[in-house]
């Protein structure tokens, strides 16, 4: 893996490390209905997180801890504003991730980045319907 891999790599975990503490703030204020969801987008987000941090420990770069907090660009205090910090954190994670697929030229890193691209697209489809808007794909997840 290359320093190049490695950095896109360490971009990711910062997403992901970020991901995970906003669906801790989701979980607070989601719809309760949407309790279920949330305890399985989060989770798959630790788990994404974990995997990243053993790829890059395999790598023998340096794991960078999560922050202590993170700032929200959106005043979280009902369901509505915590669906759309959802589509937030799927729509980093996913620029994450894409940045990894196109600056790494290895082959199986490039299909971890894609299955998490992939991942978070269909997380991120997910909160745009519950939010009601349409479309609620977009041709090219994680492009800017």
């Amino acid at each position: 893996m290359t320093t190049a891999d490695q950095q896109a790599l360490t971009d990711a975990l910062s997403a992901e490390y970020a991901a995970v503490y906003a669906y801790g703030v989701i979980a607070a204020y989601a719809n309760h209905d949407r309790d279920k969801l949330v305890a399985e987008y989060t989770a798959a987000h630790r788990a994404r997180r974990d995997s990243t941090i053993e790829l890059l420990k395999a790598s023998g770069a340096t794991v960078p801890e999560p922050a202590a907090a993170y700032t929200s660009p959106i005043v979280v205090n009902d369901p509505i504003p915590a669906a759309n910090l959802a589509v937030t954190v799927e729509s980093d994670t996913a620029a994450a991730w894409r940045s990894l697929v196109e600056r790494s030229s290895d082959d199986k890193l490039r299909r971890t980045g894609i299955d998490a691209l992939t991942e978070c697209a269909v997380r991120l489809a997910t909160w745009q319907s519950i939010l009601g808007a349409n479309p609620i794909t977009v041709a090219f997840p994680g492009q800017a």
